[in-house]
């Protein structure tokens, strides 16, 4: 929300009264308590009269992370939902030095001189980070609708860089943009989000999380060059100012008061091939991919349903169409002993011809109108409601149809739609504001959803597809990109859109390998493939037409085989990285400023990634296939290819369709599986171990997991001048293979 006209005026519309000085200090073992004055009053004690004041509550949730609360009028109802948020509470530790007060959390404090203009400075190692001070903590009142917002602002340094805010697919780097907290239904192509989150990052060691569902507004950079703004509607302002100053810790610490990604079951992390949206098919016509894909030597792990399993005008009623499926039983189970899973496509919307419509509409499960009506549209399916998700029978009626689903032998669902929430004239079961329902439906959605798999399939082999999401919704993996197009600049945009969720904690996602919209040419796809398979989670999906690879031509069944089957030898390293962002909120996919944080050129990159904290993933946007890219310091080798690279510098390569820039960091150990064939198995038998330029005096210790998640064995390699020793506590031989050997001998204990 813009308030300002220039730095000076303030817009006619507006009311603003910023927080000028403090007029008041309360501490207790909880809290430290500033009554900020909105004009100046010392000296004159007539000043107090007529004068709006601000209430600013700083408390320690935990750790490295302050919670600043500024409260106008205390008397408005709560903002309800909230976020979900793990506060432990620490005790506080406040102490006061004459007229400066800290109050500290770790390495983190906030500073306060209450004879200075006012200024709440937030300190770590003695230095200021940022800083809230003139004209930044502010309530407003918009004349014209009554409408009151409170807002903060924090000073952005020289060389600042904001990252996240959710998956916005506009430049990474958020510096510049006005970024308004709002699901929407945009595709890739646009300025919206299908995944919007309250929280960003900087370069300078710290993040901040605003902890209000609302339509959060961020000025980043733009009405205020100097500083972040961001503005909330209602009287009362809550965010957590997260330290690191690693920026890993700094998401650790974000998805310890968020929640943090489930672990997914280790089959979804194969290959997944759709319907694709509005083709033919039948069950013969799935068969005819599955067997094609299997003819071809291409590891298929996921068969994905989208929307026409269901008949038209019928979406969601989750009734197999009996005209193509007359028997879902046994199909999904003679898919079953073909080792396939199944995935189907559901939304939280209830056509108005559906067999569930009359049904939900009797028991009220639906949103309502405030006149008691039920809210209705014919966007997307004819007469359509929505499922009001704060209603807990509606939930229960819900999810049991899932559970239909499930006990014929679904394992997943793809969680599609969830940000065409409306927000006017309408009322929730439990009271619910609708505006902070709008983004905050994403999260119940999602919810309910891996929930119900997670009962009846049990702990560990719940997984979704997901579009929608906000702050919490990374404990729901995994998910995807939403629609783009088959292009390189789509594919670029994807990528962009990916990084910055990563910035939330989102640990798993995923994008549709050769675009949504419009059919990909063949060099598109085939880029795309080898971008897809080294994501997380990988899936073939599109919409008017099949995107098998031998559609395309035959070298696109060749890269796609490639690549899979190298997905699956991978799975060691993966499956330890996805434990990693399970239990540290360290997503997979990981901006490169997650890793180097201290190299100043990585700070900028949008174009490549760390798939875990070991391989350097520089996907290729050229049909020709020239790519640039970065390597920080040190000797890294291609993984594919075997070629040095030596950093820090930019390269410049030409890379055929089987190939692209797969860097293993120096130092690194990646263990590679003896089995191409599938993503889950015993990745012990068979292991290789691939060591990378490990330094004279370096030990590395590698956890190898077991299907579910736990450490099945470890091996530590220490380096002593020519001689390499191994540790095992694997049952199961293991052999190394050294790259960049520089005269290294063996050694195996």
């Amino acid at each position: 929300m813009r308030f300002t006209d220039g730095y000076w005026l303030i817009r006619p519309e507006f009311d603003i009264s910023y927080a000028t000085e403090v007029y008041q200090v309360k501490a207790d073992d909880q809290r430290l308590t500033l009554l900020a004055a909105t004009r100046q009053v010392r000296g004159n004690k007539g000043a107090v009269l007529n004068m709006p004041t601000l209430e600013v509550e700083l408390s320690t949730p935990m750790e490295g992370v302050l919670c600043v609360q500024v409260t106008h009028f205390k008397g408005a109802l709560p903002n309800k939902p909230r976020f979900e948020i793990n506060r432990a509470q620490l005790p506080a530790d406040i102490t006061r030095d004459g007229d400066v007060w800290r109050i500290r959390s770790g390495a983190l404090s906030a500073r306060i001189d209450t004879k200075a203009g006012w200024q709440i400075d937030y300190m770590a190692d003695g230095q200021s980070i940022t800083s809230s001070g003139f004209r930044g903590m502010a309530h407003a009142l918009n004349k014209e609708t009554n409408n009151t917002y409170m807002s903060d602002s924090l000073m952005l340094n020289v060389g600042e860089w904001v990252y996240g805010l959710g998956e916005y697919f506009t430049p990474y780097i958020k510096n510049g943009q006005t970024v308004d907290i709002w699901n929407a239904d945009g595709g890739t192509q646009s300025e919206q989000a299908y995944k919007a989150v309250p929280f960003y990052m900087t370069n300078r060691g710290y993040g901040v999380l605003v902890d209000d569902a609302a339509d959060v507004s961020f000025e980043i950079g733009c009405e205020k060059v100097e500083r972040v703004q961001f503005s909330v509607p209602g009287e009362t302002l809550r965010y957590y100012f997260i330290y690191g100053p690693h920026p890993k810790e700094v998401l650790r610490r974000y998805t310890a008061l968020t929640g943090r990604s489930a672990l997914p079951p280790a089959w979804s992390f194969g290959l997944w091939l759709s319907t694709s949206f509005t083709t033919d098919y039948d069950e013969d016509t799935v068969n005819h991919f599955i067997d094609g894909m299997a003819a071809r030597d291409i590891p298929l792990s996921v068969f994905h349903f989208d929307c026409h399993w269901m008949r038209g005008l019928h979406w969601t009623d989750f009734v197999w169409d009996p005209a193509t499926f007359p028997d879902p039983n046994g199909m999904l189970r003679r898919l079953r002993e073909k080792g396939i899973r199944v995935c189907v496509w559901i939304n939280p919307y209830i056509a108005q011809a559906g067999d569930l419509f009359d049904e939900g509409m009797e028991k009220g499960y639906f949103i309502k109108k405030t006149d008691g009506s039920v809210w209705q549209t014919d966007l997307w399916q004819a007469g359509m409601a929505i499922v009001d998700f704060t209603n807990q029978a509606a939930c229960a009626w819900y999810a049991s149809h899932l559970e239909r689903l499930l006990n014929q032998g679904v394992d997943s669902f793809k969680t599609d739609f969830g940000e065409r929430i409306p927000v006017r004239g309408i009322q929730y079961a439990d009271g619910s504001d609708p505006l902070r329902m709008h983004n905050y439906y994403s999260f119940l959605y999602n919810q309910l959803v891996f929930d119900t798999i997670k009962k009846v399939r049990g702990e560990g082999e719940a997984v979704l597809f997901a579009r929608s999401a906000t702050a919490g919704g990374q404990r729901f993996p995994a998910h995807w990109g939403g629609d783009c197009s088959a292009t390189y600049i789509s594919m670029a945009e994807s990528l962009r859109g990916g990084l910055s969720l990563a910035h939330c904690g989102f640990g798993f996602w995923s994008h549709d390998i050769g675009g949504f919209e419009q059919t990909a040419p063949a060099h598109v796809y085939k880029r795309w493939a080898a971008f897809g398979l080294l994501s997380s989670h990988s899936r073939l999906h599109g919409s008017s037409s099949y995107r098998v690879p031998w559609l395309f031509d035959q070298e696109s069944v060749e890269v796609l085989r490639r690549f899979t089957q190298l997905k699956c030898r991978l799975m060691p390293y993966l499956y330890a990285a996805a434990v990693e962002a399970h239990e540290q909120g360290i997503p997979m996919l990981r901006p490169m400023v997650l890793e180097f944080p201290q190299d100043l050129t990585v700070q900028m990159l949008d174009r490549q990634y760390m798939l875990g904290g070991s391989l350097l993933v520089a996907p290729v946007f050229t049909q020709e296939g020239w790519v640039d890219y970065y390597v920080p310091e040190g000797s890294w080798c291609n993984l594919l290819t075997g070629q040095i690279v030596q950093g820090p510098g930019w390269q410049k390569e030409q890379h055929g369709f089987l190939t692209l820039p797969l860097l293993a960091r120096p130092g690194s150990v990646i263990p590679l599986g003896g089995n191409d064939s599938r993503p889950d198995y015993d990745y012990l038998e068979g292991l290789t171990l691939h060591v990378f330029a490990l330094q004279d005096g370096c030990q590395t210790q590698i956890k190898v997991p077991d299907l579910l998640g736990r450490t099945a064995a470890t091996f530590t390699l220490t380096r002593k001048g020519e001689v390499l020793t191994l540790d095992s506590t694997s049952p199961h031989p293991v052999e190394v293979v050294l790259h960049q050997r520089e005269g290294v001998n063996l050694t195996a204990k």
